[in-house]
């Protein structure tokens, strides 16, 4: 299997600060990530007066106010052009989910090369057409969904045009429990809907990645912070940079370990195989001439003899075989190969 597409999601744990993003552009790159994520928004297109937030932003902000939270954690549309210089001077894949939809042509400029949507836009379908009308692969997180849910944002991004889709699962819980991760769900999506999938993972630690990419998973995206102990919504679900590495390292480690599904020796095991099989050896000196009986030979270590399927007893030797040497064709009178 080859190495998983591997997305650090900022998000918006740069707490509305540019230099903060900056500098997670540069911990993304340091951790080996291939893309570094963050999320553009304006909070009055993108929610009401008087919605509430979520309890897990209740719990780590206090503060019960949607649009009071997200105004705080808003960039401006130009510093994803500075965020997107930043990340192609480090070598790493610029990403930025669009929440309004009229800014993805400017993000598109700023050199996104595929585009990311949100678990929550799963159901906007004149965004879909939009997004899939760009012609690029397209990233789709299904947190909350349903399969059939699924399938019709599937659908829909497919008629407008969009050719190369990956489905992400995701549980949309800031953190996500074990129990609530399902990540079986992958295989359930990859067969019913012909796609490739991976995973956007909430919950804490890193294991949950790992198992995602033994499960078949080609892109993991995983939110990371500089600090934890920062003042905002989701520092406490992320990793921070030296975690972000290790997890990275693990996740490549993984897909080499699965390989290609064929059942062969891998290299240097046919020295092992030769050393720890067993094959026809003598129990005593033999002369030539002897007929092997039965209690003229064993099967020991090395396998440089007689294979176990290929008995010597009732055979001729040819030539005298020393006690514990092995059993070769050459030393049996007509017996060849």
């Amino acid at each position: 299997m080859s190495a998983p597409l591997v997305i650090a999601e900022a998000g918006v744990n740069h707490n509305g600060d540019l230099g903060r993003a900056l500098e997670m552009v540069a911990a993304a790159a340091d951790a080996g990530a291939d893309y570094v994520k963050f999320q553009a928004f304006t909070t009055a297109e993108l929610v009401a007066a008087g919605a509430g937030t979520a309890a897990y932003q209740v719990a780590n902000t206090g503060e019960a106010d949607q649009a009071a939270l997200l105004r705080g954690l808003e960039l401006p549309l130009d510093a994803f052009g500075e965020i997107a210089s930043t990340c192609r001077v480090r070598g790493i894949g610029f990403l930025c989910t669009a929440f309004d939809v009229e800014v993805i042509e400017v993000l598109v400029g700023f050199g996104m090369d595929r585009v990311k949507v949100a678990s929550g836009e799963l159901t906007n379908t004149p965004a879909l057409q939009r997004f899939a009308e760009l012609g690029l692969p397209i990233l789709l997180s299904t947190g909350m969904a349903f399969l059939e849910e699924v399938g019709t944002a599937v659908d829909t991004l497919k008629s407008a045009g969009a050719k190369d889709i990956t489905l992400l699962h995701c549980t949309s819980l800031y953190p996500a429990t074990p129990e609530s991760l399902n990540l079986r769900a992958m295989a359930t999506m990859a067969e019913a809907l012909g796609l490739p999938v991976g995973y956007s993972d909430h919950s804490l630690g890193d294991h949950a990645s790992v198992a995602a990419v033994a499960l078949g998973a080609s892109v993991i995206e995983k939110h990371f912070t500089l600090d934890q102990s920062l003042p905002g919504p989701d520092h406490r679900a992320s990793l921070e940079p030296g975690e972000l590495a290790a997890m990275i390292a693990k996740l490549r480690e993984t897909a080499a370990m699965l390989g290609d599904g064929d059942k062969k020796p891998a290299p240097g095991e046919a020295e092992t195989a030769a050393l720890v099989r067993r094959s026809w050896h003598a129990r005593r000196d033999l002369p030539a001439g002897t007929v092997v009986g039965a209690e003229d030979v064993t099967l020991k270590r090395p396998a440089n003899g007689l294979p176990p399927a290929r008995s010597p007893v009732g055979h001729t030797l040819a030539a005298a075989v020393k006690a514990d040497a092995p059993v070769r064709a050459i030393d049996l009178s007509g017996v060849t190969g």
